[in-house]
C-alpha cells in the first residue's frame, strides 16, 4: 500500500521567487494561492518566531485546495530551553493561536531543537508527555527535528516511538555532524531536504532527485510522507519540489 505523499517548501513569501517561481506580475496576496496549486504542501516557518491571529489561519485554509496540507514549525520558545519540561506555558500559547482552524489541512507540527541541545532521556520524555494528541477536536501529529549527534541512539528512537512522534530526516550537506535518522517511529515520515544548489535549475541533479524519489516511495510504504525543500539554494527549492512531484507521478491525497 502506498500512503499519501506531500511535497513542498518552507514558507511562500520570498522575493527572489518572484519572476522565477511566481509568474511576473502576480500580486503578493495571491502567492499562497499559486504556490498551493503548484505544490502539495508548505511548512509554515513564521510560527517559529511569532504567533498569528486566528483570521490568518482561516485565510490560509480558504485560499488553498481541499487536498493541500500545511506543516507548522513550533515556537522556538518551546524548544530553545535548558529544561524542556518547563515549556508548558509556551506550548499553550503556540497551540492556542488558531492553527486548528486549518482543520484537515493541518499536517505535522515540527519541533526543532538547536544543535547544542543534547539528548537527556528524562528531560526529553518530560517534553514528549506534554505534547497533546489533539487540539480543539483536530488531530495533532508531532515531528522531532534534533541536531545533536547524541540523539542518534536506540534509546531516543524507542522514546519517540513510545509517544508516536516522528524523527525528522534532515539532510544538510553544510552540517555533516547533524544525525541523519531514518527510523519508523510514527505513522508518517517528515523530511527536510536542505541540499539544493544554485547551479542546478532544479536544485538537485536528475540522479539526485531520483535518489530522493526512491527513498520517498519507500517511506510511503510505511505511512504518509511530508517532505520539504528548505534552505540550501532557497531560490531553487520550488523547482526542486516540483521536479520531485513530477518524478513521483500521481500523488494520492489524504
Amino acid at each position: 500500500m502506498t500512503h499519501p505523499i506531500h511535497i513542498g517548501i518552507g514558507g511562500w513569501t520570498f522575493e527572489p521567487w518572484r519572476g522565477v517561481f511566481y509568474p511576473p506580475g502576480l500580486v503578493q496576496k495571491r502567492e499562497l494561492e499559486f504556490a498551493s496549486r503548484a505544490l502539495t504542501s508548505i511548512e509554515i516557518n513564521g510560527t517559529y518566531y511569532s504567533t498569528f491571529k486566528p483570521d490568518s489561519w482561516m485565510k490560509w485554509r480558504d485560499e488553498t485546495p481541499d487536498d493541500f496540507v500545511f506543516a507548522v514549525k513550533a515556537s522556538r520558545y518551546c524548544t530553545n530551553r535548558k529544561v524542556l519540561a518547563g515549556m508548558g506555558e509556551s506550548m499553550g500559547r503556540f497551540l492556542d493561536q488558531g492553527l486548528t482552524a486549518l482543520g484537515d489541512k493541518l499536517g505535522p507540527v515540527n519541533w526543532q531543537f538547536m544543535g547544542t541541545k543534547k539528548f537527556d532521556p528524562e528531560d526529553f520524555e518530560s517534553f514528549l508527555k506534554l505534547l497533546p494528541q489533539e487540539q480543539d477536536g483536530v488531530r495533532l501529529r508531532h515531528a522531532l527535528e534534533v541536531r545533536h549527534p547524541s540523539f542518534d541512539t536506540q534509546q531516543f528512537y524507542d522514546l519517540a516511538a513510545k509517544y508516536g512522534a516522528a524523527i525528522v530526516y534532515a539532510v544538510d550537506d553544510e552540517s555533516p555532524d547533524w544525525p541523519r535518522i531514518d527510523q519508523p517511529t510514527a505513522d508518517f515520515t517528515y523530511a527536510r531536504l536542505m541540499s539544493s544548489r544554485d547551479d542546478e535549475p532544479t536544485g538537485l541533479t536528475a540522479a539526485e532527485l531520483e535518489t530522493v524519489a526512491v527513498r520517498t516511495r519507500t517511506w510511503a510504504e510505511r505511512g504518509a510522507v511530508f517532505a520539504y525543500f528548505i534552505s540550501g539554494a532557497k531560490v531553487r527549492n520550488p523547482a526542486a519540489a516540483q521536479a520531485l512531484i513530477a518524478r513521483l507521478g500521481s500523488i494520492p491525497a489524504d
